[in-house]
């Protein structure tokens, strides 16, 4: 009995001399942690453009860096209040294994990496990711723009040839709507990519539930999202480098229309009827709505709601009086098309809509018709500029939505095309 009370005194006194080095130890790691950065580079919602949606951004900036793990710590030790994004490991706790986590993404060595997808839902991937296949076109474009296009392996049906010659040619597993889930079995993905709602979950993640492939939904397609996705894209691929260089990219030209738009007034906005079909309407939750604002112009059915489209009758548009009608054209333009007639007709049928005789678009021939393959997705970078300068030529003179366009392809491609002799993207020409 005496032996073990010795061995307990003993114990308890090892015990004592630990907490003894270790909490003046986390005290001066919380110090330090507080004195690693100023204040405002570890404040919570930072003055960014957006936020990046993975976990791991403690401090909810456009990054994962040192501020993040810093910023962790000081949430560790009680200095600062818990955000949505800072539990890296994502385990429902903060603690050091947070701070490891973090470090890992930071070099590119994590195993795994949590992030909140076009639907708000938080996803989970195992790292690396080497095995890719694609749904849509502008989610191949996106994973082409961040240098990946090597680890797709499996694309839906009707890819463009010309715009993609190499991953057109990959084994395909059905429509973007409809997946053939065996055939996407029988590629061994690490990952499926596809659209926020397209196609709805239970075609895809309830059938291949089980399987260890994880389904990835970004849009792409939505311009004042796409730095977001495209950053969030690298990190899930490793890519963070070829993200950051469309990035910047991106930013040179969208981040002067967005200034030059920023100084303008209601009253210098054109009032704007973006139509998707014959008297079908774009809303604010469809893409054509959000490239229509950010040009400078004014939706006038953006509030009709109908999940980003809906019908509408001559009557509506009489009394709406739009400036402009910016139309959007799906067959008969794009990457693989060279003449340009069916546009010029599309246009020219719009123009000739007696009903529509007295509204100031047509009376002043303000009717711009644009590809849908060009005003979408990474590459609709030019896209916005050229709408930008129907809207506002004088504004955006300088601009050039062709050379802008040329430079994405060269840049971020990696294919031989010529804009000036191939495609069908807009009309009339802005220039």
């Amino acid at each position: 009995m005496k032996n073990k009370l010795l061995a307990l005194v003993e114990i308890a006194v090892v015990l004592c001399s630990l907490l003894l080095v270790v909490l003046p130890a986390m005290a001066v790691a919380a110090e330090q942690a507080m004195q690693e950065v100023s204040a405002s580079e570890v404040t919570a919602a930072s003055e960014d453009d957006y936020v990046l949606g993975i976990y791991g951004n403690a401090n909810e900036d456009d990054t994962i860096d040192m501020r993040d793990l810093t910023y962790v710590k000081l949430i560790f030790f009680g200095k600062k209040p818990e955000t949505e994004l800072a539990d890296a490991k994502y385990d429902g706790k903060i603690n050091p294994l947070d701070f490891i986590q973090i470090k890992l993404i930071i070099v590119g060595r994590e195993k795994e990496i949590t992030f909140v997808d076009a639907r708000g839902e938080d996803v989970t991937v195992s790292m690396p990711v080497d095995r890719i296949i694609v749904l849509n076109s502008d989610f191949a474009d996106a994973v082409r723009a961040v240098g990946a296009r090597n680890k797709v392996v499996g694309v839906c049906e009707g890819l463009s040839e010309m715009y993609f010659p190499e991953i057109s040619t990959l084994p395909t597993v059905g429509g973007w709507m409809g997946p053939d889930i065996e055939a996407i079995l029988s590629l061994e993905p690490d990952i499926v990519c596809c659209y926020a709602t397209w196609p709805p979950p239970e075609d895809v993640e309830d059938k291949l539930a089980g399987t260890g492939i994880t389904v990835i939904r970004l849009d792409f397609y939505k311009t004042e999202k796409l730095k977001k996705e495209m950053k969030m894209l690298g990190y899930i691929l490793g890519e963070k480098e070829k993200a950051d260089d469309y990035i910047s990219f991106f930013d040179e030209y969208v981040g002067v229309i967005e200034e030059r738009v920023a100084e303008l007034s209601e009253k210098d906005k054109p009032k704007v009827y973006v139509e998707i079909k014959d008297y079908k309407a774009v809303t604010e939750e469809a893409g054509g709505h959000q490239l229509c604002v950010m040009a400078g112009g004014i939706n006038i059915f953006a509030d009709l709601g109908g999940g980003g489209y809906v019908e509408i009758d001559p009557e509506d548009v009489i009394v709406a009086n739009p400036d402009i009608i910016l139309r959007q054209m799906y067959a008969g333009s794009g990457y693989d098309v060279d003449d340009t007639s069916e546009m010029i007709a599309l246009r020219d049928s719009i123009l000739n809509r007696a009903e529509l005789a007295d509204v100031p678009a047509i009376k002043d021939k303000r009717v711009y018709v644009i590809s849908n393959q060009y005003a979408f997705g990474p590459d609709s970078v030019a896209g916005l500029v050229c709408i930008a300068k129907w809207f506002h030529r004088e504004l955006f003179s300088d601009l050039n939505p062709q050379a802008i366009h040329q430079e994405y392809i060269d840049k971020f491609c990696g294919i031989d095309y010529d804009v000036t002799e191939h495609g069908v993207f807009v009309y009339p020409s802005p220039e």
